[in-house]
Order: C-alpha cells, then sequence, then structure tokens
C-alpha cells in the first residue's frame, strides 16, 4: 500500500511503500519548537520504502548528524533525518494525505511534556528517546 503526504502549498510531496515503522508523539522542545506546536505526531518508514515526489524539500543541519526538511516555498516541515536513526526517514503525520489514519502507539520525551497540555490515552510513555524504546524501534534494516 502507498501512503502520501504533502506540504501546505503541495509542492513538496511524499510517499512510501509499506507499513510505517512506529508511529508516535514527540514532547521534545527541538519538535515543539520546529511546529510551533505543543506535540509533533511523527510517523518513521525505512528510507529505501521512501521517495519525495513533487518539488525537492530544503534541510537545515538542526544539529550535529541531524537534517530536518521542509518545503521551500511554503516553509511546511516535512521530514527529520538523524545518523542515530540510520535508514530511517521521520515524516510529520499530519502531513499525512489523510492524517485520520494516523495511529500513534506510544509517546517519546515524555518527561519534556509541557505541563499545560493535558493528555488522556493509555499509550505507553518513554521519558527518552527511540534509542531508549524497550525494543528497538529504530532499526530500519527490518522493517
Amino acid at each position: 500500500m502507498t501512503k502520501r503526504g504533502r506540504c501546505l502549498c503541495g509542492e513538496t510531496r511524499w510517499e512510501f511503500e509499506g507499513a510505517e515503522t512506529w508511529s508516535c508523539y514527540c514532547h521534545c522542545d527541538d519538535c515543539r519548537r520546529n511546529c510551533a506546536a505543543p506535540v509533533v505526531a511523527w510517523l518513521g518508514v525505512p528510507l529505501r520504502n521512501f521517495r519525495w515526489t513533487g518539488a525537492t524539500p530544503r534541510s537545515f543541519a538542526s544539529s550535529k548528524g541531524v537534517q530536518r526538511h521542509f518545503c521551500a516555498t511554503c516553509g511546511s516541515p516535512m521530514g527529520f533525518e538523524a545518523d542515530h536513526y540510520q535508514g530511517g526517514m521521520h515524516l510529520y503525520a499530519a502531513s499525512l494525505e489523510d492524517p485520520s489514519e494516523f495511529a500513534p502507539t506510544f509517546h517519546v520525551n515524555y518527561q519534556s511534556k509541557l505541563p499545560w497540555l493535558e493528555l488522556h490515552d493509555d499509550l505507553p510513555k518513554y521519558d527518552g528517546t527511540l534509542l531508549h524504546a524497550p525494543e528497538d524501534l529504530a532499526d530500519y534494516k527490518t522493517g
């Protein structure tokens, strides 16, 4: 099955084949500031199943080994790649063609959750990143 997504203006688009490797909410300061949002919804896919369509996004090195991709026309955040998540593309769930299909399965960086954000779900909540989850959720070799 092919899933697709796009930016606000529609210039930058992406698609991937198959299932995502994981789907979650992130509460870290970097993600919040990048999107100006209290929490960010993500899905991870193997790079080998992913491709940009439409205009190629611009990229910003937000820290060593980290690239954040965004539309060069409208500025919409589109994706995230990091050396420590080799072989994977992290995509903003809200950029899906149909974001209602997104089904998060856990939270990361929960210790950074803003105190005024109220959440009432039973999803697992990890204080650290994907790299500190009980199973290796960052492994894109098998997905």
